[in-house]
């Protein structure tokens, strides 16, 4: 694992970079994926408003798979293609990132999703494996664990994540007292 993980280190490197800048822009990070990745999305959200290690101010993040009334609603109305589309168009915004995990790139709501964070002018992540598929081509990065086994590239997908919260925050505590919504604030003793 370590092998193939170390070939998407300046991506992963660039992804931490991208969403540090985005959320010291004020944006926020918007993940979405489904099953497993649904539970990554979720995961990556709540070590951002939460904490990943260090005690901090929450930090702007929302997962699109934890609202079951919007989630139920947008697939009964507009089908289940839409389901994460349609919330990015209500709640995004230009200095945001999608954050779009998908272990074969494939995942039609997940690229329709990505379609409507470009117009919105948001930057746009993927997370993926195999060969990437069609989210590898549409997001502005894509971070693709070179495996076709999907335990594995989920198992490497968290810990990217966890890379990436380490990353983001790190930025956070080592900068002190940033702009905007990174304010640090950091508490000792933590």
């Amino acid at each position: 694992m370590k092998s193939k993980l170390a070939r998407c280190a300046d991506q992963i490197a660039e992804a931490g970079s991208s969403i540090v800048t985005r959320l010291r822009a004020g944006g926020k990070l918007i993940a979405f994926g489904n099953g497993g990745s649904a539970a990554d999305a979720q995961h990556i959200a709540a070590e951002f408003v939460g904490r990943y290690q260090a005690k901090r101010k929450a930090l702007a993040a929302i997962a699109l798979t934890t609202d079951s009334s919007c989630l139920t609603a947008i697939g009964n109305d507009f089908g289940f293609e839409e389901i994460f589309s349609r919330q990015l168009e209500a709640i995004g915004k230009p200095d945001d990132v999608a954050f779009a995990i998908s272990t074969s790139g494939n995942s039609k709501n997940v690229l329709r999703a990505i379609t409507s964070a470009k117009k919105l002018g948001m930057a746009t992540i993927g997370l993926s494996g195999r060969s990437g598929g069609e989210l590898c081509d549409t997001v502005d990065l894509c971070l693709c664990v070179p495996s076709d086994v999907t335990p594995r590239i989920q198992e490497a997908h968290l810990l990217i994540i966890h890379i990436l919260c380490g990353i983001v925050e790190n930025a956070v505590v080592d900068t002190g007292r940033t702009s905007g919504a990174m304010q640090a604030d950091v508490i000792p003793g933590g």
